[in-house]
């Protein structure tokens, strides 16, 4: 086998690969092996004929073409790595010569990756990026576990107000007429919560226990069911009971309930530090998320569009599998949006072409920059993966060894993005600030973002 470059231009290698009328030969005579068995040739038991009469009777290239999927791949492999292309797409290959008592000519158009020059990335100045945590964030997630942790009592004699929990029977209807998907019994709907479509929450507010409502109002015109964008409907609907939330104290027994913690305090200290832990991962992925773009914004490069419909596919997928997780079909999904293949497909195809050129500009910085994943990054990644799913790390690894490259992958990519964050700098401007008194007493400020 040999080949040679013929033309090399943007994204677009063209190989001559030329296979040798010995090994072409070796590779027929492995077709004819493989295929024999369900050859039937007048004269012959069915699988027994030899093969110059089947190439007799069929032509002389009826194995040709399984003798180029044995052959061809594998020059093909051979041909890459000599001539060091970095391929992102299967080559499109035509046959110059093929059999008979002559070498094998095949042309494959190979889309590369493309090659690009970097710019600066070291000293990129961006805008400063810092998340504090202040009293309110604190207060507000005790607050979140307080109503994580509610229940609900039942409201006896009283009407219902904005905040309580209706239980509620209802059918909807347009022209006089029951439409699907506009009924349920038994219902508990939080009043101001927005579940169901604007003023039907509102006209339930005031009606007690055992009254019939009658809901009037009219669908958004971005309704996603089509027949009823802009309709007038009527409601009917029946209350059979008002509940409404009642919290616990914030007090040492609450932080005994929701956590591992034996007074109020200990909890509300463990808050603040997984707060402030959850805002220096924050801070750190915009730090390095205005980075990347202001890098990507000077970097020139001609993407091939087989990469972007490959990035398109891959987010598609995952997307799909995370409707399927919520019980959701893709079908089920374009039914109820109103939305179709293509315009789903156009929205993720511009988040694709960003990834694929961010990937590309990441890849190429680790590259120059000798970034690599070590053993030591692997093991902490293992070690990590096992104590979020409470897994023993040899099960782990086990699970991910076909995995592996993927992971390498993720953290070269983590470890470039954190090296072009910490070698960044930050542009000074005035920025207003406002003062909040910490729990102390002190006053505490940040810069408005």
């Amino acid at each position: 086998m040999k080949s040679e470059i013929k033309s090399k231009e943007k994204n677009i290698a063209t190989l001559e690969i030329t296979i040798d009328k010995a090994d072409f030969e070796k590779a027929v005579e492995k077709a004819y092996k493989k295929r024999v068995k369900s050859i039937a040739i007048p004269g012959f038991r069915k699988g027994k004929a030899p093969r110059k009469f089947i190439e007799k009777y069929y032509g002389e290239g009826v194995f040709y073409e399984d003798a180029i999927n044995i052959a061809f791949p594998d020059a093909y492999e051979k041909a890459i790595e000599e001539h060091k292309l970095e391929p992102v797409d299967s080559p499109k290959v035509d046959i110059q010569k093929i059999g008979g008592d002559e070498d094998s000519v095949f042309t494959a158009e190979v889309p590369l990756k493309p090659e690009f020059e970097l710019p600066e990335y070291k000293g990129i100045k961006i805008e400063k990026v810092e998340h504090n945590v202040l009293v309110k964030d604190v207060d507000a997630e005790i607050e979140r576990m307080r109503e994580q942790n509610a229940r609900l009592v039942t409201v006896e004699k009283r009407a219902i107000k904005k905040g309580d929990i209706a239980v509620i029977d209802y059918e909807g209807f347009t022209d006089g007429v029951a439409f699907a998907g506009g009924k349920g019994e038994d219902h508990e709907l939080e009043i101001g919560s927005g579940q169901f479509i604007p003023g039907f929450e509102d006209q339930l507010i005031g009606a007690k226990t055992g009254d019939d409502v009658t809901v009037a109002l009219k669908f958004p015109e971005e309704y996603h069911a089509e027949d009823l964008k802009g309709k007038d409907a009527e409601f009917k609907v029946k209350i059979k009971a008002i509940k409404k939330k009642e919290l616990p104290a914030k007090d040492d027994e609450f932080a005994k309930d929701v956590s591992e913690f034996d007074t109020f305090d200990e909890l509300k200290a463990d808050v603040r530090k997984k707060l402030e832990e959850s805002a220096k991962i924050r801070t750190l992925r915009e730090k390095e998320d205005k980075v990347l773009a202001a890098i990507a914004e000077k970097t020139e490069i001609d993407i091939p569009e087989c990469m972007i419909e490959q990035q398109t596919d891959r987010m598609l997928q995952d997307f799909a599998y995370n409707l399927q997780s919520q019980g959701l079909s893709v079908d089920a999904y374009l039914k109820y949006t109103g939305a179709t293949a293509d315009s789903i497909r156009a929205q993720f195809k511009e988040n694709a072409a960003k990834a694929v050129k961010d990937n590309l500009i990441l890849e190429k910085i680790a590259e120059a920059e000798k970034i690599e994943a070590t053993d030591e990054d692997v093991e902490k990644e293992l070690q990590k993966t096992a104590e979020m799913y409470n897994m023993d790390i040899e099960k782990v690894r086990s699970l991910m060894k076909s995995a592996m490259d993927g992971m390498k992958k993720d953290i070269v990519t983590n470890k470039t993005l954190e090296f072009l964050a910490e070698n960044s700098a930050v542009k000074r401007a005035a920025k207003k600030k406002e003062v909040e008194k910490d729990e102390s007493g002190t006053g505490s400020s940040r810069a408005d973002k």
